[in-house]
């Protein structure tokens, strides 16, 4: 069975395109993402604006385009921190039903932590049962941490603090002041408190744009590559070396660098100063990227529920 299975995000929209097989594996055929920054202003005013409804919705006509080109038996979609905050989210979904058939869950945080848990850990089934893995998930508008043993999760957490919104609260600037820094740093060491230590046997994974960018910049990528990006290691001292090379770069000297896209350039910091203060709460060492995640997680869950 083919499946598209779409993760609505504050900042992407992204979508996979894949076979499951009948022993469950799944085969992934295509994976797009755009930068759409639906949460924008969310945080503050808790409405989705009319402007990134409209390229939210482009994006979702071009993704069910795609995915009737690939012949796909199924499509899913699920919403995140944007569409649990905004007021006006069943406008949205209306509008998105009526104009692509796309049927959209909006998922609570323990869901989005758990469905991601079971996409990034679906890249490492070979380490076995008892491989224990730590899952962290920076989006745009919250940030997950699920931890648990193979492909049994065990515990999650989920935070009301992502990229977009510590942004727009605290580091408009570009590059945003020192003394705003420190603000952010402060508030993030409160939020985090709440993560526990990990085990020296734990893997922290991280998933999403901040650590599939930092990881193609550690690497020096000219283009983004998934064979090299998915499965890099990073020291806490790696992460700290490129935050404090990028902390007083303005967005168009970070827009020179190949590795940052346009609508990650400005949030970018925040998403960085986040995966530190996690790093440093649950004592990790290292973090090792991976460009799987919700999406990954949500075709596995629909590939169960259809027994195939």
């Amino acid at each position: 069975m083919r499946i598209s299975s779409i993760d609505i995000g504050t900042n992407t929209i992204l979508m996979l395109v894949a076979d499951i097989e009948g022993d469950g594996i799944l085969r992934p055929v295509r994976d797009e993402h755009v930068i759409a920054r639906l949460g924008r202003g969310v945080d503050a005013h808790r409405r989705i604006t009319p402007e990134t409804m409209s390229r939210a919705l482009a994006t979702l006509k071009e993704y069910k385009r795609l995915a009737e080109s690939h012949r796909t038996d199924r499509i899913i979609a699920g919403g995140t921190s944007a569409l649990r905050d905004a007021v006006n989210r069943e406008e949205f979904i209306a509008a998105v039903h009526e104009q692509t058939g796309i049927r959209i869950d909006v998922l609570t945080g323990d869901e989005e932590a758990e469905l991601t848990y079971q996409g990034a850990v679906s890249e490492f089934s070979s380490r076995g049962s008892e491989a224990r893995f730590a899952v962290l998930d920076i989006g745009g508008g919250s940030t997950e941490l699920s931890m648990g043993a193979g492909s049994k999760l065990q515990s999650r957490m989920s935070l009301d603090i992502g990229s977009v919104r510590l942004t727009e609260r605290l580091l408009r600037g570009s590059p945003p002041k020192e003394e705003h820094l420190e603000e952010a740093k402060k508030y993030l060491q409160g939020v985090v408190s709440r993560y526990p230590i990990l085990g020296s046997q734990d893997t922290l994974i991280g998933v999403a744009g901040t650590l599939t960018t930092l990881a193609s910049i550690d690497l020096d990528l000219p283009d983004y590559d998934r064979t090299n990006v998915s499965g890099h290691k990073m020291a806490l001292a790696t992460v700290q070396k490129i935050f404090d090379e990028l902390r007083t770069k303005n967005l168009e000297e970070l827009l020179a660098y190949p590795q940052i896209l346009k609508g990650r350039a400005d949030i970018l910091l925040a998403g960085i100063l986040i995966l530190l203060e996690v790093m440093r709460q649950t004592q990790a060492r290292e973090v090792t990227a991976s460009d799987r995640g919700l999406r990954y997680g949500m075709a596995l869950k629909e590939s169960s529920k259809l027994k195939v």
